[in-house]
């Protein structure tokens, strides 16, 4: 049994390193058949372990049976006067069966006594059954079955079949003595168990993760798929909606000069969204090559405030609190769009007069960038997901907001480029202030 667990246990090893061999590798494959291997590896020398503690206790059982049937037959000769025989004593017919050669008269309470006695010097306390072979019947006599607990059992007569080739012997049979050696390995089947089980949850959890993946990979193909596919009309869209709004029918006429424009904006807005959107999906696993340059903040922000402004048509004031102005070393373009997707973000989740403040505060190690917004704030159990891809957190008001909830995910983004770090916690009063700390060597 324990060989065919080693081989099952090859073969399967055998099989996920075929399946390894035909898969391409890259890294979440390789920790994942590493991984496998190790447990693999692991379970099998357990096996090993196992198997070699059974022959070992097999045999230590063996060596007590004999040694303890060579002293019942030197006391039986001993009680006879007789010498004794030097060869063939003892026969193992099989695992649990045992003969024994006498070759003089004895008495069965003697034999059982001599049997218990000998048993227990070497420890060896096991149910047992005998019975003795007499000449003149030519049968197997004065059978019983012996229990070291006191338990009692009917003795198998079929189990003990006559051996013509001897006269005067007795022969003994361990019914339970398989179900011993499990036992007494009790502790290898119990590791061997668990170890088993953690086998089954890793494959198991390996599983997940692969479906996991597959889905991930078919959302960001049909992200892809589906923003390329709209990007086409929807150029066609503005092209033909800004040629119709040059025209002087639609100049000279209010109504449809408001809708037209209305249809231009709305359309540069999707397109933002989907340039967003298609240039998150491409960044989405890969380190992005950022292009440091000096850059003033002042400014940046300033141009922040312009398009936020000429964006949402509301009462919108963002102040901005520095000691003095500082110059950032960073990515022009994600600089921008970090800071800008922050105040955006900001305005959405606000109500009216909306007021954001843009303060800088320098430490030992960082300049700690803060936008506090007076907006509803972010509930506690939502904060640690802000920064999560798609994820958007719901108004208690039930206003519906633009967007798909990859603003702030954005940012993150951006601040991992940089090796920055970017926090966001409520404020003690209202609405929410984000943090972004640029390194010291990223500004002056």
């Amino acid at each position: 049994m324990i060989v065919n667990d080693l081989l099952t246990t090859l073969f399967y090893l055998s099989f996920f390193c075929n399946i390894v061999v035909i898969m391409k590798f890259n890294r979440f494959k390789t920790v994942i058949f590493l991984g496998l291997l190790a447990i693999v590896g692991v379970i099998f020398m357990q096996l090993f372990l196992l198997n070699q503690a059974y022959v070992f206790e097999k045999k230590d059982v063996e060596d007590k049976i004999h040694f303890a049937l060579q002293d019942v037959v030197e006391r039986i000769y001993r009680d006879n006067k007789t010498e004794l025989p030097t060869t063939n004593l003892i026969k193992k017919v099989s695992e649990n069966y045992f003969i024994v050669n006498v070759n003089d008269d004895f008495e069965n309470q003697i034999l059982e006594h001599y049997l218990k006695t000998e048993f227990e010097k070497v420890k060896l306390e096991l149910d047992f059954e005998y019975a003795i072979y007499d000449c003149t019947s030519e049968s197997m006599v004065y059978g019983d079955y012996v229990s070291f607990k006191g338990e009692k059992s009917k003795m198998c007569e079929d189990c003990f079949p006559k051996n013509t080739e001897l006269t005067y012997y007795f022969a003994i049979r361990f019914p339970y003595i398989k179900q011993t050696y499990f036992k007494s390995l009790s502790q290898y089947w119990g590791f061997t168990a668990v170890l088993f089980f953690v086998l089954i949850i890793y494959v198991y959890s390996v599983f997940l993760m692969l479906r996991q993946k597959r889905y991930t990979d078919l959302q960001k193909d049909f992200i892809n798929n589906m923003t390329h596919e709209f990007k086409t009309p929807l150029a066609s869209i503005l092209i033909a909606s800004n040629y119709a709004n040059s025209q002087n029918e639609i100049k000279e006429h209010p109504k449809l000069s408001k809708y037209m424009q209305i249809i231009i904006n709305q359309s540069n807005k999707l397109n933002q969204h989907i340039e967003q959107i298609l240039y998150f999906a491409k960044t989405d696993h890969n380190q992005v090559m950022i292009d440091k340059t000096k850059l003033d903040l002042k400014a940046v922000l300033d141009l922040v405030k312009e398009n936020i402004l000429l964006k949402y048509q509301k009462d919108i004031a963002i102040e901005m609190n520095f000691d003095r102005n500082y110059t950032v070393k960073a990515d022009e373009f994600h600089f921008y769009n970090m800071l800008y997707n922050i105040v955006d973000n900001a305005v959405k989740y606000s109500e009216n007069n909306t007021i954001i403040s843009i303060s800088a505060e320098e430490t030992k190690k960082s300049l700690q960038l803060n936008l506090s917004d007076n907006g509803v704030g972010i509930p506690a159990n939502d904060l640690p997901f802000v920064f999560d891809k798609f994820y958007r957190v719901t108004r208690l008001d039930n206003k519906d907001i633009e967007g798909f909830g990859i603003g702030l995910s954005y940012v993150k983004r951006v601040c991992e480029w940089h090796k920055w770090k970017v926090s966001v916690k409520n404020n003690a009063v209202k609405g929410i202030t984000v943090s972004v700390q640029i390194n010291k060597n990223d500004y002056e």
